[in-house]
């Protein structure tokens, strides 16, 4: 069994970087509106770092040589704050453990991120929206045509990238919801979780599975 959680705005405070000329290197969705909070140079993941070469293209090079790690980046399931990634890699195994980022888009458990500030949440500040036309070269990591089931732990907001990066696979895909009505998987299906939060309610839903309060509905 495949698991994949939505990311998380909370992030490590010393979670690695890379750096430019001008300063450390902080991903956003709108650099332009972020701008003024100072303290960075705002990017977004496909823009250029240097001619012919995105920082999308950097972080993949840096991942497949990190050569000891200088710039102390986080593996993907170690940066974010929330305890669930680790208890659900604990649980399902690194290998079987995927993020749904929105900066940088479907991200094995152990890949080297950097900090980012991206969300397709609609109550977040303007700088770090992603809106549904902005142009992102979004990873797919998931093994091609798996036939292993793959569980989503996430919001509504996040759905349509996960059914994207997900279409090729030949698993079922089971995901979470808890709103009003049941969301339309291709090839999969919808599992409503009960419950009275409303902001993050997914870890709720993660605590639920890592006890094994979900296994009837799984299956």
């Amino acid at each position: 069994m495949i698991v994949v959680i939505q990311c998380a705005a909370r992030k490590r405070p010393d979670a690695g970087y890379f750096t430019e000329t001008w300063g450390r290197v902080f991903f956003v969705a709108q650099p332009d509106q972020a701008s003024a909070l100072g303290g960075a140079v705002y990017r977004r993941p496909d823009d250029l770092a240097e001619p012919g070469r995105t920082w999308r293209d950097e972080l993949i090079a840096y991942n497949s040589n990190p050569d000891g790690n200088p710039r102390r980046l986080l593996p993907a399931y170690e940066l974010y704050l929330n305890e669930a990634y680790r208890k659900l890699a604990e649980k399902v195994g690194l290998d079987k453990l995927f993020i749904l980022s929105a900066g940088w888009g479907l991200i094995s458990a152990t890949f080297l991120t950097p900090p980012y500030d991206i969300t397709f949440s609609a109550q977040a500040e303007s700088y770090k929206r992603r809106r549904m036309g902005d142009r992102y070269r979004d990873f797919s990591m998931l093994p091609p045509g798996t036939q292993e089931p793959i569980l989503f732990f996430g919001g509504k907001d996040y759905l349509p990238l996960f059914n994207r990066l997900t279409s090729g696979v030949q698993g079922e895909r089971i995901v979470f919801f808890n709103s009003m009505h049941a969301p339309q998987i291709d090839g999969g299906r919808a599992i409503r979780f009960k419950t009275t939060t409303r902001t993050n309610w997914h870890y709720e839903c993660v605590d639920a599975f890592l006890s094994g309060a979900l296994e009837k509905e799984i299956g």
